[in-house]
């Protein structure tokens, strides 16, 4: 596995396990699978409502806790100091863990700034060791940090072949958080695996499409959490580290950028 480096010295994955809809004994046992097949990033949520199954899986992996990175978020009912705190000790304990690796606003909630002055102390404690955002867009990032005393490690976005928003990666590491992707096949907003530019450049490296798509995002910079449950595509999701785009291949998906959010988010 590869690492990017975070703002306060910490490595995360390039490369993750997206949990959404991933709940039950299916559910953990595609958490086993990828934990098997070499995935070191779990993400997950207080929204998925499947913090526990992940803790069991990460309780019958067997592999150490400081080999695995655990990402989760807050959402709405968690809506400032007192709740957040009480969120966190509930995440962890779901989690049958510690501390948690990554903690994020899943959303730009009015009350965003108190639920992170709750992130900045859990972080100071050691319960958290990186606190962030998820979508929000340029404007909303740049007027919240101002107004926070830790700068964001992360922004998790919509980010895809057909809008990679790289324009907010020029922003976020000019101030010192990383771009995290969700979604990065689209969740069946359009079949990528059906483009014919992905479909050629695939054939000429011997790879799949969405190999092709998720090399594309970690090649500009980007952290991917892919879902699926099926073994074989978790096989083929983390197969990326082995190979390197042309500037003329990264050129040619460049052109599929479509400057439009699929999901209506930004």
């Amino acid at each position: 596995m590869e690492y990017f480096k975070l703002n306060n010295g910490n490595l995360i994955p390039k490369l993750g396990l997206g949990t959404w809809d991933l709940r039950g004994e299916i559910g953990k046992k595609s958490i086993l699978d990828a934990l098997e097949l070499g995935y070191r990033l779990i993400d997950t949520a207080k929204m998925y409502q499947n913090e526990d199954i992940v803790g069991k899986a990460l309780s019958e992996s067997g592999i150490k806790r400081d080999e695995i990175f655990i990402t989760t978020k807050l959402h709405a009912p968690y809506n400032n100091y007192a709740k957040v705190n009480e969120g966190i000790e509930q995440s962890l304990n779901d989690l049958r863990i510690d501390y948690i690796d990554l903690l994020l606003i899943h959303e730009p909630y009015p009350y965003a700034l108190e639920m992170y002055k709750a992130f900045e102390d859990a972080y100071k404690k050691g319960k958290v060791k990186a606190i962030g955002l998820s979508n929000f867009n340029k404007e909303q990032y740049l007027n919240f940090i101002s107004n926070c005393e830790i700068v964001p490690a992360v922004n998790q976005v919509e980010s895809h072949i057909y809008y990679p928003q790289f324009d907010l990666i020029e922003i976020f590491n000019s101030h010192g958080t990383h771009m995290q992707s969700w979604g990065p096949f689209t969740e069946g907003r359009k079949n990528l695996f059906k483009e014919p530019i992905l479909l050629k450049i695939a054939s000429s490296y011997g790879k799949s499409v969405a190999q092709i798509s998720l090399r594309y995002l970690v090649q500009n910079g980007v952290i991917v959490i892919p879902k699926s449950q099926h073994k074989k595509r978790l096989k083929e999701n983390i197969d990326i580290f082995d190979f390197s785009l042309t500037e003329s291949d990264m050129k040619e998906i460049l052109k599929l950028n479509t400057n439009r959010s699929l999901f209506g988010w930004y």
